[in-house]
């Protein structure tokens, strides 16, 4: 199947009838694919995320298109691959996203190179299935809170990335560069997950690397104010105490957030348009405030 350029981020869609050659998508991963941290109690499993907003773009005007959601958050890389690689190919998808390593860059010794290795095997095996991979790299975390100790790691499985999509006829989906992602606005409370002004942000950026006209409109919440340094750090100390803590001490039980959980859309199914405006981000961008651990 011919793949389509990636579109320019600055262009805008009119059109809102879409035009795509893809009628069944399938998504895996983990908690950044799930949807945690946009809380949708109307949606399967009670977040919507990135990945249903892409599906719901992506049903405008196509007949018959159908839609699966197999990530389960907390997975790894081999996790991810051993569980949902076969389900997801006998679901016989035209269109697969794949987002995985993220929970292994994270953890003490991972070795980026070798993760990308294990992956390289997949997308092969999906490209060689028929189908169009959507590859997610990694963003820049340099602003985080201990995460940004592993910047490094991220930056050279990201590159590697790249070349797996060069070889595979893959298409990257470049959260890298997204700078707009630096904005405290666009990560939940406990700073692993993306908000649900994050998730938006981010399908449009995934519709744009796919070449989809959308009705999505991105929000551009205003500047925040300057901080006083003691107000920041005090924040820091609330979120280790509550978040990395608490995510620390299931690392060394090996327990994880993704025990007993079962993927949302384990099935293609309909996937309904909704409405432009129509619940996609808070009035006034600011993100909702989510603990739920990685």
């Amino acid at each position: 199947m011919a793949k389509l350029g990636a579109r320019g981020q600055d262009e805008k869609v009119n059109d809102s009838t879409q035009h795509h050659p893809w009628s069944r998508y399938v998504a895996v991963g983990d908690s950044f694919t799930e949807g945690i941290g946009d809380p949708e109690p109307s949606s399967p499993g009670g977040y919507r995320g990135w990945a249903d907003r892409v599906a719901e773009e992506l049903s405008r005007g196509a007949e018959d298109f159908k839609y699966a959601n197999l990530a389960i958050r907390g997975r790894l890389l081999g996790q991810i691959l051993g569980e949902q690689l076969e389900p997801a190919l006998e679901l016989k998808p035209d269109l697969i996203s794949i987002s995985a390593g993220g929970n292994d860059l994270i953890r003490p010794g991972a070795d980026p190179d070798a993760l990308a290795e294990r992956l390289d095997a997949a997308v092969g095996r999906m490209t060689a299935a028929g189908a169009t991979v959507l590859l997610f790299n990694g963003p820049d975390i340099r602003d985080t809170p201990v995460l940004g100790l592993v910047r490094g790691r991220v930056a050279i499985y990201n590159e590697n990335l790249r070349t797996i999509a060069s070889r595979h006829d893959a298409i990257v989906a470049d959260m890298w560069s997204m700078r707009q992602l630096r904005d405290s606005r666009m990560w939940a409370g406990d700073r692993l997950h993306f908000s649900t002004l994050g998730h938006h942000t981010i399908a449009i950026m995934a519709l744009h690397a796919l070449n989809v006209p959308n009705s999505l409109v991105p929000d551009l919440p205003k500047p925040l104010p300057p901080q006083k340094w003691q107000t920041a750090r005090a924040e820091d100390l609330v979120w280790a105490k509550d978040f990395f803590v608490p995510w620390v001490l299931r690392r060394m039980r090996h327990q994880s957030s993704g025990d007993g959980i079962t993927p949302k859309r384990p099935t293609p199914g309909p996937m309904f348009s909704r409405m432009p405006g129509d619940g996609q981000v808070p009035g006034d961008g600011q993100a909702p405030r989510d603990g739920t651990g990685r």
